[in-house]
């Protein structure tokens, strides 16, 4: 057990990892695998969590680094469109009381 825990600590916290840094991984640990490693010891060669693994796995699948920053941009600007449809409908919303009350 004390084993695994020193071998854990290698993995860096926190680290964020960009679109075509995240593809790079996926792939190089498709063949580490297609080579004989388990998926436990592939992300341990990558320096990233199975659990990171499998979440990247999902969330970019077959992408190639293209549509993933493609993606990322997209969600990027998705989320400031949500907020300035908020602040747009807070506006809406105090002009129309301050109209009711005339």
């Amino acid at each position: 057990m004390r084993g695994s825990v020193e071998k854990e600590a290698k993995i860096p916290k926190g680290r964020r990892y960009t679109p075509e840094q995240i593809i790079t991984k996926l792939c190089e640990a498709e063949v580490l695998q297609s080579q004989g490693m388990s998926v436990e010891e592939a992300a341990r060669t990558l320096e990233i969590a199975p659990q990171t693994y499998y979440r990247w796995r999902k969330e970019y699948g077959d992408m190639n680094t293209t549509q993933a920053r493609k993606l990322k941009d997209l969600e990027k600007e998705n989320l400031q469109l949500k907020k300035l449809v908020a602040d747009l409908s807070l506006d809406n919303a105090i002009l129309k009381e301050v109209l009711s009350k005339k």
